[in-house]
């Protein structure tokens, strides 16, 4: 396997996913995931199951997990946090979720893969679709 590690830092007041979308398409990475994302949130956006139902949170927050599949095709990202009690919420993550202090953030990319989103009838989303990078140097 071709595998190529990214680690980054977000500093306070980015955007979570903007800041991850925005370093997948500068490192043009076709195929990666979220290996671990720890940090801080002074608010989240979550977009809870239904897709119609969002949850806007304000206070301070630890990232105690993100997981997720990138790609300048599309990216799917979840997260969960913790408040100062060390209640647990979570969702697919939203814009608007903003980076108190800051995020670390790595990336795994598989060079050999190429990640996309098509719409999927069966359950009314745009899901991820995977295909061999060499056959679409193919073509």
């Amino acid at each position: 396997m071709n595998a190529r590690t990214h680690a980054f830092r977000l500093a306070h007041g980015a955007d979570l996913r903007k800041g991850i979308e925005h370093y997948v398409e500068a490192h043009d990475i076709h195929a990666g995931c979220i290996a671990t994302c720890i940090g801080g949130l002074s608010s989240v956006v979550l977009r809870m199951p239904g897709a119609v139902h969002f949850m806007d949170l304000e206070a301070d927050f630890e990232i105690v997990s993100a997981a997720g599949t990138l790609s300048v095709n599309g990216s799917h990202i979840h997260v969960s946090i913790s408040d100062r009690n060390g209640a647990m919420r979570g969702g697919h993550l939203d814009y608007g979720s903003v980076v108190r202090l800051s995020a670390e953030v790595v990336i795994l990319e598989n060079a050999q893969l190429v990640f996309s989103r098509e719409y999927d009838p069966d359950t009314g989303f745009h899901e991820l679709t995977v295909t061999d990078a060499r056959s679409k140097l193919q073509r």
